[in-house]
């Protein structure tokens, strides 16, 4: 298991590559001058020329991104155009907040996902899983900065329950203010986990033991949660896992309709500004989460299956014995 995981940190490592290099130089070719941009309308040439010279911008970009790399393995991942603070001191003070949401929004997800699909497939083509399916797919469809201006309007400007905008200081302030926006977040990831729910379930509910399990005289209750569900697991986990990395990265819509003070929104404001180092940081911070989430997900197999665990210690990872040594 331990060589699996080292050889999952390993592959990590061309991946990042490969996602600093595409943004490095997606964001080096969108139009606009980093230099101007932070100047202002009102700058002169002679500065916004002193700033790039300052900024390294005159260079070569293959120059600038091999600097940018190296940097990097050094632990620097340099300072903001904007403000000229630290890259990495911001995102590690922006990132919390960003996970607190996303681990509200995969709950709101699975409180509603997991049960949805259950029952769904328990009562199949019934009047209840027609409609929860109907439903799941309108969720699934549902543009998010949609749905959060929806609520906002309805139950923080109509009602006055929650706040529409930024982050409640305080235990109680914060679970106010967490309402909408993980709602508004978990609502596309609650049907996506219900259908994958109902689909497993619908696979397992087939099988020859349950049958088995029915005529021992257990009852649907018991069959359901130790049979049905727990061998419906594997699939559920992988979208659950999915829908979590999904929503670290894609919460910037819903930071930005809610003023949230998360990962996502510093994102936008820093390409809107064109602030290089800024997106390259975030970026690259959210693929080490992602893929640190797929690799416990991975993990989180080998508990959920044991055979899944004797895959990964005969999947190569073992010594090999040197052919001709009989001989």
């Amino acid at each position: 298991m331990w060589k699996y995981i080292l050889k999952r940190l390993l592959m990590m490592i061309p991946v990042l590559l490969g996602v600093t290099f595409l943004v490095f130089f997606i964001m080096n070719m969108t139009p606009g001058d980093p230099a101007a941009i932070i100047l202002g309308d009102q700058a002169t040439p002679e500065a916004i020329a002193q700033l790039r010279e300052e900024l390294g911008l005159n260079d070569p970009l293959l120059l600038r991104y091999v600097r940018y790399i190296v940097d990097m393995l050094h632990g620097d991942f340099g300072e903001s155009y904007k403000n000229g603070i630290s890259v990495a001191s911001q995102v590690l003070d922006k990132f919390p907040n960003t996970a607190i949401l996303a681990i509200c929004g995969i709950f709101v997800a699975l409180a509603i996902g997991i049960p949805v699909g259950i029952i769904s497939a328990r009562k199949q083509y019934s009047a209840l899983d027609n409609v929860s399916m109907v439903l799941s797919l309108i969720g699934v469809s549902m543009p998010v900065f949609w749905l959060g201006l929806l609520l906002s309007l309805l139950f923080a400007l109509k009602l006055g329950w929650f706040p529409s905008q930024g982050m409640g200081s305080g235990f109680l302030p914060l679970l106010r203010s967490l309402v909408l926006p993980a709602i508004t977040l978990g609502t596309g990831s609650a049907a996506t986990v219900a259908r994958m729910t109902r689909s497993s379930m619908l696979e397992v509910i087939r099988q020859d033991y349950i049958s088995t399990a029915r005529s021992k005289g257990l009852s649907e209750k018991v069959i359901t949660k130790r049979h049905m569900f727990r061998n419906a697991l594997i699939p559920i986990v992988t979208a659950v896992g999915l829908q979590f990395g999904h929503l670290l990265g894609g919460a910037m819509l819903t930071e930005t309709v809610f003023s949230w003070p998360g990962l996502g929104r510093l994102m936008i404001d820093s390409l809107n500004s064109k602030d290089i180092p800024m997106v390259l940081g975030s970026v690259l911070f959210m693929t080490i989460m992602f893929s640190f989430v797929n690799l416990f997900i991975d993990i989180v197999y080998a508990f959920i299956d044991p055979r899944i665990k004797s895959l990964y210690k005969k999947s190569g990872f073992k010594k090999k014995k040197a052919k001709g040594v009989a001989a």
